[in-house]
This record gives C-alpha cells, structure tokens and sequence, in this order.
C-alpha cells in the first residue's frame, strides 16, 4: 500500500515538477527619441516616456506615436522580425522544452523629433485671407 501511494506522489508530482521547469521568450522593445521626454503610444496603447522599455506579444508592425510639447507629432510604424527560435515549428521547442527564460529584446533605432515651426503673423494673416477669398467665392 505504501508503494502504491508512493508511485500515485511520484506519478502526480513528475507532470507539476516538468510544468515549474518550462521556459518561455520574454519580449522586449526599447524605443529611445531625440530629444528624450517624449510620450511613446505602441498601437493606441500608452507604454511611457522616452527612453522606455516594454513588454510586446507578438512579431510584425507596430504603429508608434511620439508627442512632446515644442516638437511636432511623429506618426511611424516599425516591424519587429522574429528571431530564427521564434519561427514555427522551433518556435514550440524554444517556448515549452528549454528550461530557461528567454529574452528576446528589440532596440528600436532612436526616433528624432522636429521643432514645432511656428508660423509669423504675416503666414497667419495670408492664410486667413486665402481662406476668406475661397469660401466668399464658393459661396457665389
């Protein structure tokens, strides 16, 4: 009987003691502007302020907006590739059968940020009355 509940511990513990030592592929993206400070937005979603490291899911492109005051707004994507232990079938052996944490981390080249170019009052009022004269001529 002994034995029995012996081989049933063993039997249970061997399954648990496998799932502990799974690895997985942590992913990693770091996104760097020039000049630092600036709010970095990855697919609609606010991951921080430049310079900023975040955890991603999957391979492919990303649409990354950067904002800051004083600078004009940087609409980009960027694809990130999948390393050779990433590509199906091997994907599975790197994710499930290695017992260590991989990880995987992108450094994204730095993003530069213009100036905000501020337009003099004579841009302004020319643009005005270009606008006037076109909305007074479709209105006749």
């Amino acid at each position: 009987m002994k034995r029995l509940r012996a081989a049933c511990l063993w039997t249970a513990a061997v399954p648990v003691v496998m799932c502990a030592l799974v690895g997985c592929v942590e992913r990693i993206a770091k996104i760097e502007t020039r000049p630092p400070g600036a709010l970095v937005i990855v697919n609609d979603e606010e991951v921080g302020v430049s310079p900023v490291k975040f955890a991603f899911t999957w391979y492919g492109d990303y649409d990354v907006i950067l904002r800051k005051p004083g600078y004009e707004t940087l609409k980009t994507h960027y694809r990130v590739d999948a390393p050779w232990y990433q590509w199906p079938p091997l994907d599975v052996v790197s994710e499930t059968l290695i017992p260590v944490m991989i990880r995987d981390e992108h450094t994204l080249p730095p993003f530069e940020l213009q100036p905000t170019q501020t337009p003099t009052v004579e841009e302004v009022v020319q643009r005005a009355t270009e606008l006037r004269d076109q909305a007074l001529f479709e209105g006749e």
